[in-house]
């Protein structure tokens, strides 16, 4: 009887040809056909295999490195190629050239680390204070604004610094100050003042988000009762405020540090002209020097790190349930009225923005149409780096930005190798949120949830490295993908994957069983309910985990600077090669490109997702 109300994906299968119900090959046949209809624990030994490969070899295979004696490198080991060696860990902390390997980029990137929280908790704190315990004006347009410049890539600011401030010391034109008679000393044109400054305008809107967001869920009935006692503001925002945003202040920090560990185009462009090196420029060094002993040793040295600041961030995030407010439907969204400052706020707010935006972009625009930087005469004016056929003096890209080649190229490798990394992404961030979900709290969700998690916590350049020493050379039946379009999709896919496996995870845990189990009754497989139910209700969570790392692959570089060659290059080693071939004009250009096709794309998603990166930040 009880056989009799079995759905079709748990009853047996009727025998065939005179086979006994209990047959081996009845056996096979009922457990082919269960996983038929429910294939998650298959599904996701698969994703886990996978994952295994292009996640955690890769960091096997630089560590591996690290210990083993590299070709070319037995003469100064003392040791045959392959040995088991020490030389490269005494090379980079030990040898007389560790201090310019390692230990003075390590106090850089600890010093710019430092100065760039500041910079950023500083801007992000309080004009998130603003958004969102105020009513400071223009709050809704502000709320957009003030995130625009994480749209940018992150060496706009770079560029830019340098159209002002450029000296004559590392070459090439100089900058609009010195064109004006204005001498720009080597401390503030190059080297860590001008990077923590950079970096910091870049990385304040991710603060401002993280920590606006925490303040708006901040019930306001706590500061309500204090101000009642007679408690000044100081003392509410200092005995109360402030120790409650401690768990989201902390997080901003710590993930601030851990994006800064994998930063290239800033150092690089701005430390270059007077030698100042972080540990990622300094892993570029190793690499473009051909040291894979030494990149490996430097590469592990950031993922350690970064692997530690994403486990305190974590351990954070559990000790935030002791600060967790009373009073949950309190007023939470009251704001304070600022009186006679509600406009001069606003005044702030705005040179936020414009030196984060305006200024960038149109000392940008200004050096791509003119001669000489800084000059306003009609006759200094021209659309030569745009469109000119010949540009005298310019070996390798000898005419304008549009003319030629090359940035058509560059934009169709980008589209299409972003695109479809992003496709990938989604498609799989998707699944692994059912198997995760459908799983339950088993040992295979558990263990997929956190693999796919590990390359937020790997630096961008750290990871490239990583994946350059697995497939630089054919390992088994794999071929060498160096230089391959398929190495460029396959690392941008992984190292975004956390961000579509955390949307689809979200998405299918407010997705019940239920439609499944009634096309699971009518007969219908897993592929069919995939097709027919599942992609249709979650399209959303579809589409944010495509577009959301599509738009950050075309800002794309820390990650595909090490892997891309003549044949594969993007829009964002383009502009690198021209910074390095001293076509300012060009590479400024180039920029621009990047961020407008940048801003659309994110305009495009906001308006078709009907999602805003600004939200609950006010308005």
């Amino acid at each position: 009887m009880a056989a009799a109300t079995r759905s079709p994906a748990t009853a047996a299968p009727p025998a065939r040809g005179g086979e006994p119900p209990g047959s081996p090959r009845h056996r096979l046949r009922y457990r082919l056909s269960v996983l038929r209809h429910e294939p998650t624990v298959p599904l996701g030994i698969l994703l886990i295999v996978v994952l295994l490969y292009l996640v955690v070899a890769p960091l096997v295979a630089v560590l591996s490195d690290s210990a083993h004696v590299q070709a070319g490198d037995e003469a100064a080991s003392h040791q045959a190629t392959g040995s088991f060696t020490g030389y490269y860990m005494w090379r980079v902390f030990r040898s007389p050239v560790a201090q310019l390997l390692f230990w003075k980029p390590l106090l850089h990137t600890v010093v710019v680390s430092v100065g760039v929280t500041v910079v950023a908790v500083v801007l992000g704190g309080s004009t998130a204070w603003l958004l969102t315990r105020t009513n400071v004006a223009g709050r809704k347009w502000l709320s957009t604004a003030l995130v625009v410049p994480y749209m940018l890539p992150s060496w706009t600011f770079a560029l830019a610094w340098l159209a002002l401030f450029k000296n004559s010391a590392s070459g090439g034109q100089i900058g609009m100050l010195e064109a004006w008679g204005v001498h720009t000393p080597n401390w503030l044109a190059y080297g860590q003042v001008p990077i923590i400054i950079c970096l910091g305008l870049h990385y304040y809107p991710f603060v401002l988000l993280l920590f606006g967001n925490a303040l708006r869920r901040l019930d306001s009935q706590l500061e309500d009762s204090a101000r009642i006692l007679g408690a000044s503001r100081a003392t509410v925002a200092r005995r109360i405020t402030l120790p409650l945003m401690l768990p989201s202040l902390s997080s901003s920090v710590l993930l601030v540090f851990g994006r800064i560990l994998g930063t290239f185009g800033t150092p690089y462009i701005l430390g270059l002209p007077v030698n100042y090196d972080l540990l990622s420029t300094s892993l570029f060094r190793s690499v473009n020097s051909h040291q894979r002993g030494v990149t490996a040793v430097l590469a592990g040295v950031i993922v350690v790190v970064g692997v530690l600041a994403i486990v305190v961030d974590t351990r954070l995030a559990r000790e935030a349930k002791r600060f967790v407010t009373v009073g949950g439907k309190g007023a939470m969204d009251r704001v304070s009225p600022l009186g006679r400052w509600r406009w001069p706020a606003f005044g702030a707010a705005l040179a936020v923005f414009a030196v984060g935006v305006v200024i960038p972009v149109a000392s940008l625009a200004l050096s791509t149409v003119t001669k000489t930087p800084g000059v306003f005469h009609k006759d200094n004016f021209t659309l030569k780096y745009w469109i000119a056929d010949h540009l005298g003096g310019a070996p390798g890209f000898p005419h304008g930005v549009l003319r030629g080649g090359q940035l058509y190229e560059a934009a169709w490798n980008s589209l299409r190798i972003v695109g479809l990394a992003a496709l990938i992404c989604g498609i799989v961030g998707l699944l692994i949120g059912y198997v995760v979900v459908r799983a339950g709290g088993s040992r295979i969700g558990t263990v997929l949830r956190q693999i796919s998690f590990l390359p937020y916590m790997v630096p961008g350049i750290a990871f490239a490295a990583a994946f350059l020493s697995l497939f630089a050379v054919r390992r088994g039946p794999v071929p060498a993908l160096y230089g391959s379009v398929t190495l460029l999709v396959i690392v941008l896919a992984v190292t975004h994957l956390p961000y579509a496996s955390r949307s689809g995870i979200s998405a299918m845990t407010q997705l019940g069983r239920e439609p499944e189990e009634a096309a699971q009754v009518s007969g219908a497989g897993w592929f069919t309910r995939l097709r027919k139910i599942i992609i249709p209700i979650q399209r959303g969570a579809l589409v944010t985990g495509v577009i959301l790392p599509f738009i950050s692959g075309l800002k794309e570089l820390s990650i595909v600077i090490m892997l891309t060659t003549s044949g594969t290059e993007l829009l964002t080693t383009l502009s690198i090669n021209l910074v390095d071939y001293a076509y300012d004009q060009m590479a400024n250009a180039v920029v621009l490109v990047i961020a407008l096709v940048s801003f659309l794309a994110t305009y495009l998603t906001q308006r078709l997702t009907r999602t805003n990166l600004s939200s609950g930040l006010g308005g």
